[in-house]
């Protein structure tokens, strides 16, 4: 069994690792926002 040291090492890359997720989520929809800005803008 993990000891005490080892559940908190891991909870704390747990939430790093979810912070990074959500940056990137924020980037990923920003970037799909700008292209159907574009597309509109591009359209006819």
């Amino acid at each position: 069994m993990a000891n005490l040291k080892d559940i908190r090492t891991r909870i704390a890359s747990i939430k790093n690792i979810q912070q990074v997720t959500k940056a990137m989520k924020m980037v990923a929809a920003a970037k799909l926002r700008r292209s159907q800005s574009n597309m509109e803008q591009a359209r006819p």
